[in-house]
C-alpha cells in the first residue's frame, strides 16, 4: 500500500537553484508527498543543500557515479523505483512548482480517475525567476494521436515535470522511455501513457520552467539528440501499427500515417536550428558531415540556418 499521495523526485546535478526548487515544493498547500532528492555524484554541493531542509518528507539518495546527462533517463528510473506514492511527478533541479501544483493536479485525477497520466500547462521563467511566456492552453481531455498530431507540428511545448504518472501503470508500460539525453523521452512516455485511456490537462500554469543555458535543450550533444530523433521515428512507426485510434481520431490518425515522415523530418531539422543558435556557421559545417546518415540534405541545414538566424532576432 502507498505511504503517499504523491512522489515529487529530484534527479539533482546543479546546486545553483536547488534550494529555491526545493522550497516550492515543500510549500505546496497538500502535504501528502514525499520528496526524493537523487544526487548524481555531483561535485555541486548536493547534499550540504538537502541537509538544510530538516523536513521528514525528504528522503535522499547518492549514486555511486555520474549517471550524466546522456543517461537522464536513468535517474528517472531510479526515481520511479525508489517512490512509495501512488503519483508520481520529475523535476528538474532548477524548475519550480507553484504552491497549488498538487492541488490542481489532485481536481484532475477526481475529475479523471482512471487515467494513467496528467498535465498542466507550464510558465517559463527566465535565470532570475521573472516570467517569460505561458506554454499553449490544451483542451481538458484528448486521446493519444491527437496529442501525437500536436507535438509533431509543433503546435505545443511540454516538459517532464508538467506531466503527473500514476506510479503502478508506469512501472506496468516499463518506466521512461529511454531516449538519448531524454530527447524526446517526456513525449513517448506520455504517449505510451495515454495510448489506451487518453490524458487530462488543466489550463492553470502551476509549474514553472527555468529557460537557462544549463538546460538539456539548450546544450548536449546535437548528434545525441538527431539520433534520438531517429528512434523517435521508428517508435512512432510501431506505436501506429499496434494501436488503432479511438473512434473519434480515425481522422487525425490517417493524417499522420500520410504525413509522420515529413513532420519528424522537420522534428531533425529543429534539433539543427536549436544547435545552431550558439555558433551557428561551425554547426552549419559540423552538419554538411553527417548528412547521409541523418538523411539530410544541403538545403535542410541552409533552411535550419535561416531559422536559427531568423530566431535570435525575434
Amino acid at each position: 500500500m502507498s505511504k503517499h499521495k504523491f512522489s515529487i523526485c529530484i534527479p539533482a546535478y546543479k546546486s545553483k537553484y536547488l534550494q529555491e526548487c526545493i522550497d516550492s515544493i515543500l510549500a505546496q498547500t497538500i502535504e501528502d508527498f514525499e520528496l526524493i532528492i537523487l544526487n548524481d555524484f555531483s561535485p555541486e554541493p548536493i547534499e550540504e543543500i538537502v541537509e538544510r531542509n530538516q523536513d521528514p518528507r525528504i528522503r535522499y539518495f547518492k549514486n555511486e557515479k555520474n549517471v550524466g546527462a546522456y543517461h537522464l533517463v536513468d535517474n528517472w528510473n531510479k526515481c520511479l523505483e525508489l517512490s512509495t506514492g501512488e503519483y508520481l511527478v520529475i523535476m528538474g533541479d532548477d524548475d519550480r512548482l507553484a504552491p497549488d501544483y498538487l492541488e490542481e493536479f489532485s481536481r484532475l485525477i477526481d475529475s479523471h480517475p482512471t487515467l494513467h497520466v496528467y498535465h498542466c500547462r507550464s510558465k517559463i521563467i527566465d535565470d532570475y525567476g521573472n516570467d517569460v511566456v505561458l506554454t499553449p492552453a490544451l483542451p481538458a481531455f484528448e486521446y493519444v494521436y491527437d496529442s501525437i498530431w500536436h507535438r509533431l507540428r509543433q503546435l505545443r511545448s511540454n516538459y517532464i515535470s508538467d506531466y503527473l504518472y500514476n506510479i503502478s501503470a508506469l512501472r506496468s508500460q516499463g518506466g521512461f522511455y529511454k531516449l538519448p539525453l531524454a530527447w524526446g523521452s517526456d513525449d513517448i512516455t506520455a504517449f505510451i501513457a495515454s495510448a489506451e485511456k487518453g490524458i487530462a490537462h488543466t489550463n492553470k500554469p502551476v509549474f514553472e520552467y527555468r529557460s537557462n543555458r544549463l538546460s538539456i535543450t539548450s546544450t548536449g550533444n546535437d548528434l545525441h539528440k538527431m539520433m534520438a530523433d531517429l528512434s523517435y521515428s521508428d517508435w512512432l512507426e510501431e506505436f501506429m501499427r499496434i494501436h488503432p485510434p479511438h473512434p473519434s481520431e480515425k481522422v487525425i490518425y490517417q493524417h499522420l500515417l500520410k504525413e509522420k515522415d515529413r513532420y519528424m523530418h522537420d522534428k531533425k531539422l529543429y534539433t539543427m536550428m536549436l544547435s545552431m543558435r550558439s555558433n551557428p556557421m561551425q554547426k552549419a559545417k559540423n552538419w554538411m558531415k553527417t548528412l547521409g546518415k541523418f538523411g539530410l540534405s544541403i538545403k535542410d541545414i541552409g533552411v535550419a540556418l535561416a531559422k536559427s538566424m531568423n530566431s535570435k532576432t525575434t
